[in-house]
């Protein structure tokens, strides 16, 4: 079993008006699902990371215990969380080391994870669930 994640916050200002949006393939290259949440007023890393983990909390409700053998690729345009994820930066800020740790705790139940950065045009699906939850929120 494999899925693509590409997931994506944004906030108006930031701090601003936030949301995240994430949208889950499987290997036919059919969409599983999407997550678009408003989160209020907040950052757009933390947006970032919600878009993430609401992704991966999303496999794991639909499949369940046969997610444990999945190998999940994860895009996403925010260097910061693919480094992080990654091991390759260090998580500082304290507001994002509980999202960091409960991305982190998500990640470990799949058989593989690997993260990939990619640039923000071709991010567009999730960027738009993003965008959307922002003008929900409004």
């Amino acid at each position: 079993m494999k899925f693509l994640i590409q997931a994506d916050g944004g906030s108006r200002g930031n701090p601003g008006p936030a949301g995240s949006g994430a949208v889950v393939w499987d290997e036919k290259k059919e969409v599983v699902g999407e997550v678009a949440l408003f989160l209020g007023h907040t950052t757009n890393n933390v947006a970032e990371y919600t878009a993430l983990i609401g992704a991966f909390e999303l496999i794991d409700a639909e499949y369940g215990a046969k997610a444990k053998d999945a190998e999940v690729y994860v895009e996403m345009d925010s260097k910061l969380v693919i480094e992080q994820m990654k091991g390759a930066w260090k998580v500082k800020h304290p507001n994002m080391k509980p999202l960091h740790r409960r991305a982190s705790e998500l990640a470990s139940q799949f058989k593989q994870v690997r993260f990939t950065h990619i640039p923000r045009e071709k991010n567009g699906y999730a960027d738009r669930l993003a965008n959307d939850a922002m003008d929900r929120g409004h």
